[in-house]
């Protein structure tokens, strides 16, 4: 396993964040979180399996009217400590530890990809929460064939940050992204534990989404992109059915990584959803 590294350049990005750094522990490990400040609801944002919480800055930065986001650099990612084991309800005990650390009141959650999976199981914990957003969440599991990206894929991207690469390099995987966006994945992408990677991809196909996602309280709100292979028409359908008191927005011209695919409407329809949980 190759060791986790940040950057210096990495480093220096967060001098470009509109955002304060915090820390919180859960149990042993100290969890480093981006917050915006600001006097609205409290958002709490999830990234990906691979998205420490400085990639989503440019998703934050279009909500601070709206909400206060505070978005998680999820065990093993970005700066905050990697270690203990990396199950749902290990992720789902972090994003508590935050909301209880930082004495958020009934907090909105917002996860995109492994982040809408955690929000799906910290919702049903009980936590009062204002509402939840999840978006695009991998809707595979036992019985319900492999995650769409290989964990290959995965490692060999990690790879290519660990022994230095750049946006130029991130476009190969990625063409459709904003040029500072593919700049930070490349300068952050080495921050990411190899073993959380693996462990998660692997709950990606042994832990069932549909066991959280029909005890998922209302109001909740599922986005997905339009032309998904994560989040599928009949996924789609199989998860309205399970959870009828969902609302369901479909974001057009956008795959999995909705936000950095068509940033444009996909920040438009989050912001309108984010509007009605506040109202």
């Amino acid at each position: 396993m190759s060791a986790r590294t940040v950057l210096q350049s990495a480093l220096a990005d967060l001098s470009d964040i509109p955002a304060t750094s915090r820390w919180v522990r859960s149990g042993a490990l100290r969890l480093h979180v981006l917050d915006y400040g600001g006097d609205g609801v409290p958002l709490v944002v999830l990234p990906g399996i691979t998205s420490p919480a400085i990639t989503m800055d440019f998703v934050a930065r279009e909500l601070t009217d709206l909400v206060r986001p505070i978005v998680v650099d999820v065990r093993g990612r970005g700066l905050s400590d990697a270690g203990g084991t990396y199950s749902l309800e290990d992720y789902a005990d972090d994003t508590i530890a935050v909301i209880d650390g930082l004495g958020l009141k009934r907090p909105l959650l917002l996860g995109h990809s492994m982040g809408a999976r955690i929000v799906a199981v910290a919702a049903i914990r009980g936590t009062a929460l204002r509402g939840t957003v999840l978006v695009d969440p991998p809707m595979s599991g036992p019985g319900r064939g492999p995650y769409p990206t290989t964990l290959e894929a995965f490692l060999g991207q990690l790879a290519e940050a660990q022994r230095g690469t750049d946006a130029d390099e991130v476009a190969k995987a990625w063409p459709r992204w904003r040029r500072r966006e593919r700049e930070l994945r490349a300068r952050w992408l080495s921050s990411c534990d190899e073993t959380a990677i693996a462990a998660t991809h692997l709950g990606f196909e042994s832990e069932d989404f549909f066991d959280a996602w029909p005890k998922v309280p209302a109001p909740t709100v599922l986005l997905h992109g339009a032309d998904s292979p994560v989040v599928t028409a009949a996924g789609a359908a199989e998860a309205k059915q399970a959870n009828p008191g969902a609302r369901f927005i479909q974001i057009p011209d956008a795959g999995h990584m909705v936000f950095w695919d068509n940033p444009g409407p996909a920040l438009q329809l989050v912001r309108a959803a984010l509007a009605h949980l506040t109202s």
